[in-house]
């Protein structure tokens, strides 16, 4: 293990006893919200369209006459460490958006403001229940859903025109359209891309970890994760000419400049990829869903985001006001226009009929999250699983580096 694992947990689980101080059954404003307050909203990456974010803010400030909403964008790199030193702040964002699995590590520490009271008007039953579960604790809500998203193939239709029957197959096609190709990627696949490996450890029969009583049990170095671990050691080294310490920030830019055929990324993806700024941009690609060992389609991670208020909002009420408009059928609309998976399951025809909204819902009805875990956050911001796989795409031996890798992961989660 190496000493900056154990000191990025031993950071963070600090941190959290930080957390614990914070209350999460209202506010810190007091018993009112301040008049012409200034309501901060955290949203990560590109994901949500700007149409969603006007919309937001419009409509915010036409219901709070006075107040004003910002929209503050965050990167996905390190969110987990930022969102632990902010939340616990005197300047803390009143609004915070954070990836489904990193849920249950600020849930589950008083970092959040219980919405139970709001959560029939925020949809109830109509919200996506994975979600709703991971954003709760001890039978409160704490952070709604957000949208949701699976991670689909794309693939660039003058090269493949029909989805592969079965994983294997998967994997040979990649293979050949590599190789038929020189220099291009039958399938982009970066070193510390972990979450398009998944589906091949889940596919196989294996798993992250997995409960064993009060305990978590890594299984990386099972002999079926090592199987599906083996098939993405392939890909990356035969099929792939993604940096093997690269990430998997932007895998459609190497699709639009015609030197991957194809890769996997969620299904908000598509329109980036359909609208490349390239001088000579590939078609729109043709989408499918990632076929299984069996011929159904594979368990993918399933992707997505909640969001929640902070414990430290010195505007709860007006918080929950922005909070209520962002699961609006309006504002979620926006994102099944977009391609991504909303909040509400009765807006899923917002995807539309189209042969890739199918190819959408077909991954999302397999998708699987990340061991349910308090500490899986610490997990994912200790940078183990990045590390362990950019070493399976350098070539590295599989068996030990799994064998190393679990030791690793078992330490964090039962730390």
């Amino acid at each position: 293990m190496k000493n900056n694992t154990i000191g990025a947990v031993a950071l963070l689980g600090a941190a959290a006893l930080v957390l614990a101080g914070c209350s999460n059954t209202g506010g810190g404003g007091g018993d009112a919200d301040a008049e012409g307050a200034e309501i901060r909203v955290w949203l990560v990456g590109a994901d949500t369209p700007d149409a969603a974010r006007d919309y937001l803010v419009e409509t915010f400030e036409e219901d709070n006459p006075g107040s004003t909403l910002v929209i503050e964008e965050q990167s996905w790199d390190g969110l987990v460490d930022k969102l632990t030193t902010s939340l616990s702040s005197s300047d803390s964002p009143d609004l915070v958006e954070f990836g489904n699995t990193q849920a249950p590590a600020f849930t589950s520490v008083g970092a959040l403001l219980d919405i139970s009271d709001i959560y029939e008007d925020l949809g109830g039953d109509d919200l996506l229940p994975g979600f709703v579960e991971a954003g709760s604790y001890e039978g409160a809500l704490y952070a709604a859903p957000l949208y949701s998203g699976a991670r689909v193939v794309f693939a660039d239709p003058a090269f493949v025109s029909e989805a592969p029957a079965t994983l294997e197959e998967y994997v040979a096609t990649a293979k050949d359209l590599a190789s038929a190709n020189a220099g291009d990627s039958g399938i982009y696949f970066a070193g510390q891309d972990w979450y398009n490996a998944l589906p091949f450890i889940w596919e196989n029969g294996g798993e992250i970890a997995v409960p064993d009583g009060d305990q978590w049990d890594a299984q990386l170095s099972s002999s079926e994760s090592v199987a599906g671990l083996l098939q993405v050691q392939d890909l990356m080294t035969t099929a792939s000419t993604a940096p093997k310490d690269g990430d998997n920030a932007e895998p459609w830019t190497p699709y639009c400049e015609g030197t991957a055929i194809q890769f996997s990324a969620p299904n908000w993806a598509l329109g980036l990829a359909s609208a490349c700024e390239t001088q000579t941009p590939p078609a729109a690609p043709f989408v499918y869903a990632l076929p299984g060992a069996d011929g159904e389609a594979a368990q993918v991670f399933a992707g997505g985001s909640n969001i929640g208020i902070s414990a430290k909002s010195a505007n709860p009420e007006l918080a929950k006001s922005a909070l209520g408009i962002i699961l609006s059928d309006e504002f979620q609309t926006i994102y099944g226009e977009n391609g991504l998976i909303p909040a509400k399951k009765s807006l899923a025809s917002t995807l539309g009929d189209t042969p890739e909204a199918q190819a959408f819902t077909e991954a999302a009805g397999n998708a699987k999250l990340t061991p349910a875990s308090p500490n899986w956050a610490e997990v994912e911001a200790s940078r183990v699983l990045e590390d362990f796989f950019v070493k399976i795409a350098q070539g590295g031996d599989v068996p030990s580096l799994a064998e190393e890798v679990d030791v690793t992961i078992e330490e964090i989660l039962n730390g």
